[in-house]
């Protein structure tokens, strides 16, 4: 059907006409972009300066205009910052000028809410606002500092001071963050533009009619209702079909969706496990102690240390597979300030100071193997693992986790998103292979049409930090064809 049965305010608006912009996936990029195209506009602070004194004399060039009305790629240049993407860096710097040392500067930015400026839109997610957030464990601390993780206009610190009494450290958990998430949508007045419990099932490219009507995107999904009530007092949800079309379409589905697998013999095994949740399970079943034959942790990631922590927690014993040296600099461990992240630098000094030797050497419940990898899972529960030299040695455990990171779930392109990443043919990974996009409009570069884009994860940015920059870059753009098509006058 044509008409969009969304529960949505905009209804009458959205049935049978083009969607100025819909964006696919609820988690923090998502809801960034909705912020910047709710009209939501920041300007230089008359009475602020940027701790780079280059940054501050081009911001006060034209002050009159703002953020989203500047030559982002202007403002780049020369920036130097923790991500490869020019904006992410610009962004980053504005929101938390010198936070790598540490220095609490106060923004030079100031947010005015400009109605005029808001471009019509709809955010679609699977669950509440706030993604992946939502499924993540929920107890223990994350690993960023917690402004790292606030959006624009509403300060993580003081959300969290009112929440809860005493903020013991900088640091939140993902419950606390998912919970930030879904309020920072009501505060900000976004909800209009969330549809939730929607999963996109296509997204194609269609050709312009003979009535004039241009070319554009056609999005088809489900959405969740909540059904009549069964007899035995449970609601089954039924999900209806939703097409609609809009004139650009943002990817910002994150890559939470799909476990990374290693592909090796007995991988599907029933002590092989390939989320952190399992571990939590197996945790509160307490099948985990000190008397257990150890767990395999394969990976070198946070979600891989996370799982070292939970086990040494518990002091159960811990084997650590991870394919990178200790030294390796693009080791996450080594890219982590140690004073604000001791308990991930403690692990760092495990891996590098307790790795296997193959004589019987002390164990203290945990023995780290670098530049290793699994060759296969036995059903005795023995694991075979060979070392880049060749050399093999099989070792005993209990259950074994594998934490090598996610795949994005792109079914709804064709073929999987492949065609639209750095290497065609190969999946779309963040870390390895992200999608192509322009760097200061996040355009995709292969796209089948003009006005497609993708944000977050997917183009290799993992942090909320600077996924914000992404945000800003896609508003950015769609402001300034919004102007142009408007004759190139002010907007």
């Amino acid at each position: 059907s044509s008409a969009v049965k969304m529960d949505h305010p905009d209804k009458e608006a959205l049935r049978g006409e083009v969607v100025p912009v819909v964006i696919i996936g609820n988690g923090p990029s998502g809801i960034c972009l909705s912020y910047l195209l709710s009209g939501y506009t920041a300007y230089l602070s008359p009475d602020a300066a940027h701790p780079n004194p280059l940054l501050q004399s081009k911001l006060e060039e034209q002050p009159h205009l703002s953020l989203l009305e500047q030559d982002l790629e202007y403002l780049c240049e020369g920036l130097e910052g923790r991500s490869s993407n020019p904006v992410a860096v610009l962004f980053d710097s504005l929101l938390l000028p010198n936070s790598d040392f540490g220095l609490e500067h106060i923004s030079p930015l100031e947010w005015r809410h400009r109605p005029e400026h808001a471009i019509p839109h709809l955010v679609l997610g699977k669950g509440p606002p706030g993604g992946a957030w939502h499924a993540m464990e929920g107890s223990m601390l994350t690993l960023s500092l917690a402004n790292w993780m606030e959006l624009p206009g509403l300060k993580l610190k003081d959300w969290m001071r009112d929440k809860r009494r005493n903020v013991r450290n900088d640091r939140a958990t993902p419950a606390e963050i998912a919970s930030y998430y879904q309020h920072y949508v009501s505060k900000m007045s976004l909800e209009q533009n969330f549809a939730c419990g929607t999963t996109v099932t296509s997204v194609t490219r269609q050709a312009g009619t003979q009535d004039g009507a241009p070319p554009c995107w056609r999005i088809k999904g489900l959405q969740r209702r909540e059904g009549e009530v069964l007899g035995d007092g449970c609601s089954a949800p039924e999900a209806e079909p939703f097409s609609l079309l809009a004139h650009n379409v943002v990817l910002a589905t994150g890559t939470h969706d799909v476990p990374a697998r290693l592909g090796v013999e007995g991988e599907s095994l029933p002590f092989v496990h390939h989320s952190f949740w399992e571990l939590e399970a197996a945790i509160s079943r307490g099948e985990l102690s000190h008397t257990s034959d150890p767990v395999l942790v394969v990976g070198a990631g946070l979600t891989a240390a996370d799982a070292v922590l939970a086990s040494h927690h518990l002091n159960a014993p811990v084997y650590h597979v991870f394919r990178r040296s200790v030294a390796d600099p693009e080791l996450i461990f080594n890219q982590l300030p140690k004073l604000l992240y001791p308990e991930y630098h403690k692990i760092h000094q495990m891996m590098t100071q307790q790795q296997y030797q193959p004589s019987p050497a002390s164990y203290s419940g945990y023995l780290s193997f670098p530049q290793c990898r699994v060759v296969k899972f036995r059903p005795d529960r023995k694991c075979v693992l060979q070392w880049d030299s060749g050399q093999q040695t099989v070792v005993q455990i209990s259950r074994a986790l594998v934490l090598i990171g996610a795949l994005p779930n792109l079914s709804f392109l064709r073929d999987n998103g492949r065609p639209l990443g750095l290497s065609p043919k190969e999946a779309i990974t963040c870390r390895r292979n992200p999608i192509d996009v322009d760097p200061y409009t996040n355009s995709v570069l292969a796209a089948e049409g003009p006005g497609m884009y993708a944000m977050g994860p997917l183009v290799g940015e993992n942090f909320v930090r600077f996924l914000k920059g992404g945000a800003l870059a896609i508003a950015s753009h769609l402001n300034r064809k919004r102007r142009e098509a408007r004759g190139g006058g002010p907007p």
